[in-house]
């Protein structure tokens, strides 16, 4: 008989405890996500730390490879490569060419914006020259798709975030973590060479080598992949498995590419995302499947259980000027004024977000992940290939300061939505007059957010209507409708809302309750509490009238009405 052997090496650990802690939590996925709205990232990468080599000493990724750098770098390279992919296919059809004055001003003064404030608190605070400030600011710039998707795709953001601002979101996270090489490369260049070679070595081996180079490589194979895809599936060859998968494949087939020329792989996923879906064919074939979310939920988790294990908690010490105090600092200031500064600053020059209430949430969702860490690790690579960078101690501390900020915006942002639940939930309102019909006493109507699901049905410009009793028709259109918890009349870009109307008449002490359900087209799940009432009135044939409820100024409701008329959004 043979002996039994109880094998307690690290790799055979892995898998036990990685599989363990998602089967477990899936078992009350949904208590954690739609009861306490906790981030799955939060719990992964706090159940990281526990088993890592500073509290349980279970696992230690130090171990597995002699060079950890390189195994973080390829894990996060593919973890990225994969969500920027997602994210881009996720988007409606061509959405890059309509939104691109938000996306513009996301990218390039924001973006800009975010490296510059970044690189200054880290100066001031770590007391470096400027230039090592810029390159590890370069790895806070971007912001992270996986985390971005993380708080994104929830109930809390289907129910509270209009559907506009979580798609500009997605596309900025996804745009801009391969748009960090730029700034990265600005410091890097300028540390070892003169600042005229620099300029011209940037600009040409960044921007049009990494760059443009990407860019037309991913436009030019989505399109393909695109149209192979749809004459392989209209021939009948293809099956149900992989005609799912075929994006992941190209992302990486995409990545090898890349890698093997030296161009941005992650911006060209994403520019391949959104050509592959160009004309929504795919998005809408695929997205009741759940494949997406299912692969995000894998690869955040995975990816932050393995960062909990590796963050380097022994160099925060006075030795290296990664004193915790400076560190907690850091945290601090670049949380509140790396980003939300200039989106309430800028927020009217970008279509896409209307309110200063969604300034807010995009400023402050703008969390650090994934992306940071893959490009603290492609600085240190970049300092050991070059020996006269004049990098300094950057090597040093630019992996530490970069794991402590993603720490902190993972926390943060992990227990935002939960601590505001704990306090005042904010309602925003839309107030919208009746017929002169409607004015008996104690009449009112209202509905509440239904989860409507996507039914994977193309976008037409057919209206989807409710017909009220003893109110009219309420018609949402495909260039508007009813939006999600906006506080301005609903504009061209708002898809169609789905929603179950409930008109209640009081009279004496009877009540009369009747309900007509309306789901759009595309499927599209409203997001928003409404409350309608009889303060104003308008014509039976249902010209309501649009505004708010707190403060501020709002046009009078004939006002309202016409705007509303002449745009076609409510009719």
């Amino acid at each position: 008989m043979s002996e039994i052997h109880i094998k307690t090496e690290q790799l055979q650990v892995v898998p036990g405890l990685l599989g363990g802690f998602i089967f477990f939590l899936g078992l009350c996925s949904l208590i954690v996500k739609e009861r306490l709205y906790l981030s799955e990232t939060l719990l992964a990468m706090v159940f990281g730390i526990l088993i890592g080599p500073y509290v349980l000493d279970w696992v230690d990724p130090s171990e597995w490879i002699s060079n950890k750098d390189v195994l973080s770098q390829e894990f996060s390279r593919y973890a990225l490569a994969i969500e920027v992919m997602i994210a881009g296919v996720t988007l409606p059809k061509k959405y890059l060419m309509r939104e691109w004055k938000s996306v513009a001003m996301l990218l390039l003064p924001i973006m800009t914006t975010m490296w510059l404030v970044s690189s200054a608190i880290l100066k001031f605070t770590f007391k470096i020259p400027f230039l090592h400030a810029l390159a590890i600011g370069a790895c806070v710039a971007p912001t992270d798709p996986v985390l971005a998707n993380a708080i994104l795709k929830g109930v809390f953001a289907e129910q509270h975030v209009p559907l506009r601002l979580r798609n500009i979101l997605t596309a900025e996270s996804g745009a801009n973590d391969g748009l960090g090489y730029p700034f990265l490369f600005f410091a890097l260049y300028l540390m070892r060479l003169p600042s005229g070679k620099a300029i011209g070595t940037w600009f040409y081996a960044t921007w049009v080598y990494q760059i443009l180079l990407s860019a037309v490589i991913g436009a030019v194979a989505g399109y393909i992949a695109r149209k192979a895809l749809r004459y392989a599936e209209t021939a009948g060859w293809v099956d149900k498995e992989s005609f799912l998968s075929s994006s992941i494949t190209l992302a990486l087939l995409l990545v090898g590419v890349c890698t093997i020329i030296g161009t941005d792989d992650i911006f060209c996923c994403f520019i391949a995302g959104n050509s592959f879906t160009w004309d929504d064919w795919f998005r809408i074939e695929s997205e009741d499947t759940g494949l997406q979310e299912t692969l995000n939920g894998l690869i955040s988790m995975s990816f932050f259980i393995y960062f909990g294990t590796i963050i380097p908690w022994s160099a925060y010490t006075s030795e290296n000027v990664l004193d915790p105090w400076r560190i907690v600092v850091v945290i601090v200031l670049v949380m509140c004024l790396r980003r939300l500064p200039m989106i309430m600053l800028s927020y009217r020059l970008i279509p896409a977000i209307r309110t200063w209430q969604e300034a807010l949430f995009a400023g402050w969702f703008g969390p650090i992940g994934v992306s940071a860490l893959f490009y603290s690790i492609e600085t240190i690579k970049q300092l050991e290939e070059n020996e006269n960078s004049n990098g300094g101690r950057i090597g040093e501390i630019v992996y530490p300061i970069i794991c402590a900020i993603v720490f902190g915006s993972v926390l943060v942002h992990g227990v935002t939505i939960p601590l505001v639940l704990m306090g005042k939930r904010v309602k925003t309102t839309l107030s919208v007059s009746a017929s002169s019909v409607w004015n008996q006493p104690g009449r009112m109507m209202s509905f509440r957010n239904l989860s409507a699901r996507r039914r994977g049905r193309n976008n037409d410009d057919s209206d989807s209507q409710a017909n009220i009793p003893g109110i009219g028709v309420i018609s949402t259109i495909d260039k508007g409708g009813l939006p999600p918890y906006i506080s301005s009349p609903p504009g061209p870009d708002d898809a169609k809302q789905g929603c179950e109307f409930k008109t209640q008449q009081t009279v004496g002490a009877d009540t009369e309750e009747s309900r007509i359900e309306s789901r759009p087209d595309d499927g599209f799940s409203p997001i928003t509490e409404v409350t309608f009432n009889n303060s104003t009135t308008t014509d039976r044939d249902g010209l309501y009238t649009v505004g708010r409820s707190g403060g501020g100024s709002f046009p009078s409701a004939p006002e309202q009405a016409a705007v509303a008329n002449e745009r076609g959004d409510i009719t």
